[in-house]
């Protein structure tokens, strides 16, 4: 079958009526982008901001539609510019969206292996199994391969972590992996905590070695030899005494998410309790490491 679709730059003023009215007009789904490569970073939490100039696409399920959705926008008042429509070929979208993701090699012995994928012919390797999905990340963002590559370095052997923002669970998981004792994955969303229990199944872990909970779980003090947190700058901030206060002395801090020139800002917050600084930087992230004083 063959699939139609629409684009047109639009103001964020018209994104919510028009995106409404294309489904009103038959569309199967409607997409908005960045126009003009216009970076949003932390918005206020409760807001949802748009660029200043916006891409909508739109697909319907043949160009009569589109063609016939095209029309009716040009004929508004304030008409959106540069209506295009084209005919997509249909086909196996998902199959289409893994092909090309193979095992990612993050740094020594650790490489992360979508189930799909056969594990690496290599004499040496430590594998985490895990698909992109509802990703909460997966190994090819900047920031998660940054402390992937930092695990893979100095390998957790028979250390406690704690993982807090723990997402899909591929750091804690991947510590595991490279030899720490146990684990705890905290993090404000359930699906999360899910999502890293799955994870932790595939990658044969008990509950009991990999112990997950929300931020209202107990963390205890003075605990964990090794504490992640991938999250954003000001959440990372905001938590400063409480990771300080599960580290043990001399324990190692690991902290992304920030952007480079958010790292000044979050050394600060934790240079009372941390030796900490830039330990890498890619693609405008940063990655922060140190040590509990």
């Amino acid at each position: 079958m063959s699939l139609a679709e629409l684009e047109c730059q639009i103001s964020p003023e018209q994104a919510e009526p028009l995106e409404d009215t294309l489904f009103e007009l038959g569309a199967v789904s409607v997409e908005l982008f960045d126009a003009a490569d216009e970076p949003l970073f932390e918005p206020p939490l409760g807001t949802h901001p748009l660029w200043s100039t916006v891409r909508l696409k739109a697909v319907f399920p043949d160009t009569t539609q589109a063609d016939l959705a095209a029309a009716a926008l040009a004929r508004q008042a304030q008409a959106p510019e540069a209506i295009q429509v084209q005919a997509i070929e249909d086909q196996d979208w998902v199959r289409a969206g893994l092909d090309g993701l193979g095992a990612i090699h993050c740094g020594g012995t650790l490489w992360i292996v979508p189930s799909w994928e056969d594990e690496p012919a290599i004499e040496e390797g430590t594998f985490v199994r895990l698909d992109p999905g509802l990703a909460f990340g997966t190994g090819n963002h900047p920031t998660t391969a940054m402390c992937l590559a930092a695990l893979a370095q100095q390998p957790p052997r028979d250390q406690e972590v704690l993982d807090y923002g723990c997402g899909s669970g591929i750091l804690a998981i991947a510590a595991l992996k490279l030899g720490a004792r146990h684990a705890l994955g905290i993090d404000i969303d359930e699906q999360a905590v899910q999502a890293t229990r799955s994870n932790a199944d595939s990658n044969a872990i008990p509950p009991a070695q990999l112990e997950t909970g929300l931020t209202d779980h107990p963390v205890p003090d003075a605990a964990y030899d090794l504490v992640l947190a991938n999250i954003l700058a000001k959440p990372l901030i905001d938590l400063a005494p409480e990771l300080a206060r599960a580290a043990k002395p001399g324990a190692r801090i690991l902290l992304a998410g920030l952007l480079e020139r958010q790292a000044d800002e979050v050394i600060a917050a934790y240079s009372d309790t941390f030796d900490i600084g830039v330990e890498d930087c890619r693609e405008g992230w940063a990655l922060l490491g140190g040590r509990r004083r």
